[in-house]
């Protein structure tokens, strides 16, 4: 999926849409990928000079490329997807401007309306971000 795609599914909205295209594998995880262009928001202050991209905002890339698995979990437009813990977290390679980040993971549980999945992000073959992350399932505005 695109980004126009990826937004009858995602809430998100520039500048908050952080991810370029994601699809569900036919393992039935999940691949996303962003390209750092070097001007968004969040590397205006991260840091002058050396700008790389926060680790929070590694996480909500994350929970964007995975929400394409829990697409077809529901008919409902009024359902969404939130985030409900972010666990084991390691960041071990800073994420600069001009990199393509591929995040990929899969479910590991389902208690629903809960959802965890394990994902691990890399830029080219080099790990940058792991950990356990989980959603629940939950209407708009509730």
């Amino acid at each position: 999926m695109d980004r126009e795609e990826l937004k009858k599914i995602l809430p998100h909205r520039e500048p908050m849409l952080l991810v370029d295209e994601a699809d569900v594998t036919k393992e039935g995880g999940f691949e996303g990928r962003y390209t750092v262009k070097g001007d968004e928001f969040f590397l205006q202050g991260h840091f002058p000079g050396n700008p790389i991209v926060p680790g929070v905002i590694l996480c909500e890339m994350m929970a964007q490329s995975a929400v394409v698995m829990f697409a077809d979990r529901t008919e409902d437009p009024d359902t969404l997807f939130v985030y409900t813990g972010i666990n084991n977290v390691k960041f071990r390679k800073s994420v600069l401007p001009g990199d393509t980040v591929i995040f990929r993971g899969s479910l590991t549980r389902e208690k629903k309306p809960f959802y965890f999945i394990h994902g691990e992000a890399y830029v080219g073959d080099k790990k940058c971000m792991e950990g356990d992350f989980s959603f629940a399932q939950t209407k708009k505005n509730a």
